[in-house]
């Protein structure tokens, strides 16, 4: 019998999306390396891009090789202040920012040499799936740290596209860290129809789950071909102290040889 006809399908190549937790990873200190990541979204700087948006982030790049899973970051970007950082690119993908390239910040060294952040990229990488010609090349991997975070009771912080959308890279995964006093927050993942339209506009058949990720390492995926996706603002809950949600969002795409 073929081999291709045997081999599973994976959930994201069946529905669209995958919910899942990653607390059991096999990560010799997993406490210690939880904690550093969530540390980390202490620091991340406003995202000057959306200054009303009350988002902090950095972002940077690798590649992952499906041949042996190797990972490798890439060099960052520095701009002219000498800042170091890595530019990302969504296309027409993102209506608030078509075809521009914006240069976020990157991750510290020491976050990238994070054993528990090397393992959630792993693991992500393996729940999707490529052409056997996609396969023959490095796989592009954008590791996003973002926060979401307000002081005041009338602020809101909103993610970007703040509508159904799609993102342009085939996968997407998303990855709570912190998570304190919200309201909000909620996830969506709807038919690929919803795209570009506001939650509320969406035909509630077309809604295929809404979910909230409250746990640290609650997470989940979407195969950008089969799925929008949308998550709501998050304001302050019912406590005298800041709402924050933070998140690590990782994207793959695969690597082709441009000739013009």
């Amino acid at each position: 019998m073929n081999k291709a006809i045997l081999k599973e399908k994976k959930d994201l190549e069946v529905s669209g999306y995958k919910k899942f937790q990653l607390i059991h990873l096999p990560v010799e200190d997993m406490e210690g390396d939880l904690k550093q990541l969530a540390a980390a979204f202490d620091q991340l700087p406003v995202d000057t891009y959306s200054l009303e948006s009350h988002r902090y982030r950095r972002y940077s790049r690798a590649i992952i090789n499906p041949w042996d899973g190797a990972l490798q970051w890439l060099p960052n970007y520095h701009d002219e202040n000498g800042e170091q950082k890595s530019l990302y690119f969504q296309g027409t993908f993102n209506a608030e920012y078509l075809e521009q390239n914006r240069a976020f910040p990157s991750l510290s060294e020491e976050i990238k040499a994070n054993s528990l952040l090397q393992e959630i990229i792993k693991y992500d990488f393996n729940e999707t799936f490529w052409s056997k010609y996609d396969e023959l090349l490095p796989i592009h991997v954008g590791v996003h740290f973002v926060k979401y975070m307000v002081t005041e009771d009338n602020q809101e912080s909103v993610a970007s596209p703040n509508t159904m959308h799609q993102d342009g890279e085939p996968f997407t995964f998303v990855h709570l860290v912190t998570y304190k006093n919200v309201q909000g927050g909620t996830s969506t993942v709807a038919s690929t129809s919803c795209a570009g339209l506001k939650r509320e506009e969406a035909d509630e058949n077309l809604i295929l789950d809404e979910f909230d990720l409250t746990q640290p390492l609650d997470s989940y995926g979407v195969c950008d071909q089969k799925v929008s996706h949308y998550v709501s603002g998050i304001k302050k809950g019912p406590e005298p102290r800041p709402a924050e949600r933070g998140v690590i969002l990782i994207d793959y795409t695969p690597l082709v040889i441009s000739i013009t």
